[in-house]
């Protein structure tokens, strides 16, 4: 059964600009009458301008008819007084980042509505339980945490705080799901879940970015070539601007106290306190000025490929790789194995491994093979575009430049990373399963919400526990345990639920 407002029932949404502006429309365009409030009353008109402007757009590309957008737009109305919200069934709060600016708003709106009111914050970062706290009736105050551009994205984060009612949560979670969107549960904790889990997206790379194992072009081409992530961390970090994403990263830091694992970085600071904050200041990582062009990942050089190569076990990351190798014109030979520790394949005097979490160098001293390559994840095998590598100290150029060889004929764009510890892809997939993970251990969410979240809010191309289910939870607990002690800090500690499910065989969506 579901417990969504009535059509007729009035949606009140204090603050005019994109955030409260999107949800506007969104609520108008579900049937709502929609009053909207701002201490601005040019901004109020201007809104409304904008919505119906966005519904007559929408009427010209086929999505609404003339009929609809006309009713739609005229389901707004401007309110030039908090009073004038007396009689809406909700009100969602869409103004400044401040605790004591929010909760003066809501001491106000709740002297004006009435007791079955429900009252909404859309806050990315302040704590429901905070916001709530001062009012007479707690129980009626949500988080509903919409994301950005409101009408495109389809997340929504319904969050309770310590007294919020749960058939409260349950109105406001089907209502967002009859205004078309999809809602998750969460507790109110710390970034909630896409502000909390994808902070390693963030961490990992600026690590590396750190530990030189690539230039940001490089590391961002991985990341989406490669993972499958649509922009890098590099880019959507300038895309964000540094000094907002800067900000969330210590805010959750601190309201942590201070866990290691969201550590701030020293490279972004730096960007941050010379003011290059990016597009918006016209310099990030990289330029935006007029005539800057951005700048191209490295590419392994073009080199020859072998003759063939060498499998002895099938699996999916091998078939794709082995398939592509073959109608590159290399032949591929199926033998007995005669490597030890889960090689992939062995190419000239080369053996290639996908990345556990040790360092190239690392492994082949424990493994004894000084011709260790180490090949980062990809999302898929088959279609990705790039590849990265890395080989041992040990390694001879004449050995590595065959793997190169290799991978080039099977049609990827090939990167060579520094040599650190689980590599690109592989320590930031791992991370932020590690934090799903943690985020469901604590009740925040479960695995399907915080899956839901990280693919409805952010874009990822999967849910981050889906990829632990395939690696598999031995695997994942294996390269965060290396990780661990190759730095040896608590930042990669192993979240409990990751090791649950590999000692019981189990899966974060449903058993084995």
């Amino acid at each position: 059964m579901t417990y969504q407002l009535k059509e007729s029932s009035v949606v009140a949404i204090v603050g005019s600009g994109a955030m409260g502006s999107g949800i506007a429309q969104v609520a108008a365009a579900a049937g709502h009458p929609v009053k909207l409030y701002d201490t601005r009353p040019e901004a109020i008109d201007k809104s409304i301008t904008g919505i119906r402007k966005t519904f007559n757009m929408l009427v010209e590309k086929g999505r609404m008819t003339a009929a609809q957008a006309e009713e739609a737009g005229q389901r707004l109305s401007p309110a030039t007084s908090l009073s004038e919200l007396a009689d809406a069934s909700l009100v969602v709060e869409a103004i400044v980042e401040n605790l004591d600016v929010k909760r003066r708003l809501f001491a106000e709106l709740e002297a004006i509505v009435d007791a079955q009111c429900i009252l909404a914050t859309n806050t990315s970062s302040i704590s429901i339980t905070s916001l709530a706290a001062e009012l007479r009736l707690a129980g009626r105050f949500v988080g509903m945490h919409f994301f950005n551009p409101v009408p495109l994205m389809a997340l929504v984060e319904v969050i309770s705080g310590l007294a919020t009612d749960p058939a409260v949560a349950q109105v406001v979670h089907d209502t967002a799901a009859a205004w078309g969107k999809s809602p998750v549960y969460a507790r109110s904790t710390p970034g909630f879940i896409v502000n909390r889990v994808a902070r390693p997206y963030y961490a990992e790379a600026l690590r590396l970015l750190n530990e030189q194992a690539a230039e940001a072009a490089t590391i961002d081409a991985i990341l989406r070539e490669s993972g499958g992530f649509r922009m890098g961390p590099f880019e959507l970090m300038d895309m964000i601007g540094h000094d907002v994403n800067f900000a969330v990263t210590q805010s959750v830091f601190q309201a942590y106290f201070n866990d290691p694992r969201f550590t701030p970085s020293l490279v972004q600071q730096e960007l941050v306190n010379a003011g290059f904050l990016g597009r918006k200041s016209g310099r990030g990582f990289y330029s935006y000025g007029d005539g800057s062009q951005p700048p191209m990942p490295r590419n392994e050089a073009t080199v020859p490929a072998p003759a063939y190569m060498i499998i002895s076990e099938r699996g999916s990351v091998i078939d794709a790789i082995a398939a592509r190798a073959a109608a590159g014109g290399v032949q591929v030979v199926n033998a007995p194995a005669s490597r030890k520790d889960g090689a992939l394949l062995e190419c000239g005097e080369a053996v290639l491994y996908l990345t556990d979490g040790r360092s190239a160098t690392q492994r082949a001293f424990e493994i004894g093979i000084a011709n260790t390559v180490l090949l980062d994840l990809a999302l898929d095998y088959g279609k990705a575009k790039r590849l990265a590598l890395c080989p041992a100290q040990q390694c001879s150029s004449e050995a590595y430049q065959a793997v190169v060889g290799l991978l080039q004929a099977c049609g990827y764009e090939v990167s060579r990373l520094g040599d650190v510890p689980g590599m690109a892809v592989m320590r930031t997939v791992a991370m932020l399963a590690n934090e799903a993970a943690d985020a469901v251990n604590q009740g925040v969410c479960d695995a399907r919400a915080a899956d839901t979240a990280m693919l409805k809010g952010v874009n990822y191309p999967r849910g981050p526990l889906a990829w632990a289910d395939e690696l598999g939870a031995n695997y994942l607990a294996r390269v965060l345990r290396n990780l661990s002690m190759s730095y040896g800090e608590d930042r990669y500690r192993v979240s409990p639920l990751i090791h649950q499910h590999m000692w019981s065989g189990s899966r974060f969506h449903g058993r084995i």
